[in-house]
């Protein structure tokens, strides 16, 4: 297996995206909901006005110069290609920061809160508090290869991850997930390998089975957010660990599919009261959307599910642990929960607004949350 780490360029030919114009345009609509409202899926309306953007006024271009200005690599790693961001400090106290995101994500959720993780004082903040950020693409996802076996589970992706720290040659550093993301940094920390001082999430799994007999009013919540979840929107999870390969027909052949399959969960997990583009910009979802289209990863995002969604419950996080709890999260976890699981939690706070999507919706307060957590374990 080589371990050489090899520069990433991306240059996604005219012709690739002429063809997805050309798609676009060759969309066949259904009849528009029933409702009023969001409880049948996107909108029509909404829909035909996303597609109309990506289709007139969308540029790639901006993207893919946004990315190559990071700093984007691929190396092997447990015989699959691995795509990751590398962006270092100039700052010699600067500790490596491992970011992992997770489904319907990408590595562009991360591009808003980079450089000032990177570079405090370029904008107003403490060279104390600096990191280099290491963020990798889950396999079967954005630029990284899609797996042909079975096997990539979040076991297998935590020991890749620990791998890619060391090939970088860094022997010490802290990580941070959410999503899948989270589940894969939790996964590492139960790993324990030498040089990872502790980990940052937001978002943790916590049992329901833990609730008091007599449930306080935040288990009350928590109960009922995951009552809402289970019945009304956990049918793309169902769909994802079970039949990821009927999905992925769809997903590869229409542009439109793959689309609103993603921006459903904007609308759904942001703290956007109901409306996605008031977080995020049409092209910020759309370049997140780009990284599931341009390399055809709809059947294999949606795979992790398959490989992982059954597995046993985690193990006991023993490392140091912070975890911020964002109030539009699909799932908010009540400490008492969390503490069965992450046994040494040394920074637990809730935040005033964002969802799911914490960095991409609201970097600063994400940034602040990493800088005041990691303060604890530098």
């Amino acid at each position: 297996m080589s371990q050489i780490i090899t520069p990433f360029v991306l240059n996604v030919p005219e012709s690739v995206l002429q063809n997805l114009r050309n798609r676009l345009r060759e969309t066949r609509w259904p009849e528009a909901e029933t409702v009023r409202d969001w409880s049948q899926g996107v909108p029509l309306s909404r829909a035909k006005a996303l597609i109309d953007h990506w289709q007139n006024h969308y540029d790639w271009k901006r993207c893919e110069a946004m990315l190559n200005g990071f700093g984007q690599f691929r190396t092997e790693i447990d015989d699959l290609g691995i795509h990751f961001l590398h962006v270092r400090s100039p700052h010699a106290q600067a500790l490596p920061l491992l970011i992992t995101h997770g489904w319907p994500g990408s590595i562009i959720e991360f591009h808003k809160i980079i450089g000032p993780l990177v570079d405090p004082p370029a904008y107003g903040g403490d060279p104390a508090d600096a990191f280099h950020v290491i963020a990798p693409s889950l396999p079967g996802y954005g630029f990284s290869d899609r797996p042909t076996g079975t096997g990539w589970n979040i076991p297998r992706i935590a020991k890749a991850w620990i791998t890619l720290m060391a090939r970088l040659g860094y022997t010490r550093y802290v990580a941070q997930g959410g999503d899948w993301g989270s589940a894969v940094t939790a996964t590492i920390a139960t790993l324990k390998p030498a040089g990872l001082l502790g980990i940052h999430l937001n978002l943790t799994m916590a049992s329901p089975k833990f609730a008091s007999q007599n449930p306080t009013p935040e288990e009350q919540a928590a109960l009922k957010a995951l009552t809402r979840y289970q019945r009304e929107l956990s049918g793309y999870s169902l769909q994802q660990a079970t039949r990821p390969q009927t999905l992925g027909y769809g997903l590869a052949d229409s542009p439109v599919a793959q689309a609103l399959w993603i921006y459903e969960k904007f609308y759904d997990w942001t703290d956007c009261n109901g409306d996605p583009e008031s977080v995020l910009t049409r092209d910020e979802m759309l370049d997140n959307i780009m990284l599931y289209w341009l390399p055809n990863t709809g059947a294999s995002s949606a795979r992790l599910y398959w490989e992982s969604f059954a597995q046993t419950e985690p193990l006991p996080v023993d490392l140091p642990t912070g975890y911020s709890a964002f109030p539009a999260e699909i799932f908010r976890a009540p400490r008492q929960w969390a503490e069965h699981t992450l046994r040494n939690i040394v920074y637990w706070n809730e935040v005033d607004r964002g969802g799911h999507f914490a960095a991409f919706e609201q970097p600063e307060l994400f940034i602040a949350e990493l800088r005041a957590c990691f303060r604890l374990m530098r």
